[in-house]
């Protein structure tokens, strides 16, 4: 509770207008959405409140993540309270948890078993493990499938779980109302109101950098887990590689569209190799079906 007075005493010091709307919007039983404050709060007010996790997700809206705490500090707030600026406090870095960002740095490590010979072998050896009984029971193009799809899945399940996607919508929301309103500004030449605009365009910038940490958070998390899986499969077609499926692949393969390829590793768009362009037609294509058939959202909504 003493947190979230301290983020409502902080706002309205900036921003006085805003204590009167606070005490009355936490006193309301129903959830907040944007089109129903937007006549109390300016869109910058409603952004600040989401970016200071003031205002949650409920479940048909908006909420009050702490009433008794926006009551305490609407309430002991002044407009002349604070005249300097506390010390800053990146409220979206709770977005991303100490396992998040080990994540991102193991991401990271990953990815130079592409071009760095033992840490590929080392990554290999260990994902065939788990792998190699699906690979000696099933043809590789059909390995690169099963694979796909699994990918695909866990993918489209991390993205929805991770990703707030009523929060993303708000700030888009906000974004367009300040491009609305700016619009509106200028066919009739306000010059002020512009100003004004301007203004929260700069303070919702903010906004912009908590889409990107939404939408890159579910994002370290794929590539931590496809990562290995994709050195794997270029492990297996390397020349000289000790799990190598050089017994069991065909002398062509025939893909659709393109016909007959000479291996896995022929180039057959510009430097893209076959295994690649398998991998990434089928995964593109499962994951699709898969949001379709579980009514998976990945996008924002507004």
């Amino acid at each position: 509770m003493a947190r979230t007075a301290e983020k409502v005493r902080e706002l309205v010091g900036e921003d006085p207008d805003l204590r009167d709307v606070l005490a009355d919007l936490v006193e309301s039983e129903d959830e907040l959405r944007w089109r129903d404050v937007k006549g109390d709060l300016t869109s910058g007010q409603w952004g600040r409140l989401l970016q200071k996790d003031i205002l949650v997700e409920g479940d048909d809206g908006f909420r009050f993540a702490d009433p008794s705490g926006v009551r305490e500090g609407s309430e002991s707030a002044s407009g002349e309270e604070l005249s300097t600026a506390p010390e800053d406090v990146d409220d979206e870095e709770t977005l991303w948890s100490t396992y998040d960002k080990a994540a991102a740095v193991a991401t990271v490590g990953l990815f130079a078993g592409y071009s760095f010979g033992p840490v590929r072998n080392i990554i290999g050896s260990v994902m065939d493990v788990f792998l190699g009984p699906l690979d000696a029971i099933l043809p590789f193009y059909a390995v690169i499938v099963l694979l796909a799809v699994l990918t695909g899945l866990y993918s489209t399940i991390l993205q929805t779980d991770l990703m707030n996607m009523d929060k993303m919508g708000a700030y888009q929301e906000r974004m367009k109302d300040i491009q609305d309103r700016q619009k509106a500004a200028k066919e009739r030449g306000d010059d002020e109101a512009l100003d004004r605009i301007r203004e929260e365009q700069m303070d919702a910038m903010g906004d912009q950098l908590g889409m990107f940490k939404e939408q890159f958070r579910p994002m370290v998390w794929i590539m931590l887990i496809t990562i290995p899986v994709f050195l794997w499969m270029y492990w297996k077609i390397l020349p000289g590689a000790a799990g190598q499926i050089v017994g069991t692949e065909p002398d062509r393969i025939v893909m659709p569209i393109l016909g007959s390829v000479e291996s896995w590793r022929t180039g057959v768009i510009g430097p893209l190799q076959a295994w690649i362009l398998w991998y990434i037609l089928a995964s593109i294509s499962f994951s699709q079906i898969i949001r379709k058939a579980l009514n998976i959202q990945t996008t924002p909504t507004s």
